[in-house]
């Protein structure tokens, strides 16, 4: 009988390759938070913009507190459309949730509590009830009729009675969109992808 020789265990040895093994983790670890922050980054700078919700003017379709993400890719290579649910800077502190109803050279005028696209009343019935009232503002006025400059776009809020929009403070400048609604993601209960309209 021979007896196996036994490897003799060097503690410090162990200890050495324990704590290697700890540094490697911590590496990798922060390695990867890097990566994710570079890539938060490129997103936030270049694809993606966050926008929280703030008010009711969109009410039911985009509720109060809720956040959604935009996309600032689209009108790069695209015009905004009529029925686009857009994120536009409103002021140095404000941006503001709403959805284009009118485009460059097309003439908008509101007339019994409807809204009129170049003489045609415009079909909202996918999101706005049957009994919803669209009055006039300060700057366009029950029965009156506009022709939107090039470069600028009408925008409404969903919630008509509670929404201070283009029908006030008039048609809104491209430079000032930030994005296209794409996703709702807070309240996880509520994720959604943004539906757009197409008239």
């Amino acid at each position: 009988m021979y007896e196996l020789a036994t490897e003799e265990v060097n503690p410090q040895r162990k200890a050495t390759e324990f704590i290697g093994s700890i540094g490697k983790a911590i590496y990798s670890l922060i390695e990867t938070i890097l990566v994710a922050l570079v890539l938060a980054i490129v997103l936030y700078l270049f694809i993606m913009t966050p926008h929280e919700v703030v008010g009711n003017s969109m009410h039911p379709t985009y509720k109060n507190g809720e956040f959604l993400m935009a996309n600032k890719i689209t009108y790069r290579i695209s015009e905004p459309k009529r029925g686009d649910v857009i994120i536009f800077k409103f002021s140095d502190t404000q941006d503001f949730i709403k959805r284009v109803i009118g485009i460059p050279g097309d003439e908008v005028m509101i007339k019994d509590g409807k809204i009129y696209i170049n003489g045609e009343m415009l079909d909202e019935s996918n999101y706005l009830s049957s009994s919803v009232i669209t009055n006039g503002g300060e700057y366009l006025h029950e029965g009156q009729s506009i022709t939107i400059e090039q470069g600028k776009y009408f925008v409404c809020g969903d919630n008509r009675t509670n929404s201070s929009d283009s029908r006030v403070f008039g048609p809104i400048e491209k430079e000032a969109i930030k994005g296209k609604a794409w996703i709702v993601y807070f309240p996880f209960s509520e994720f959604r992808i943004v539906q757009h309209e197409s008239y």
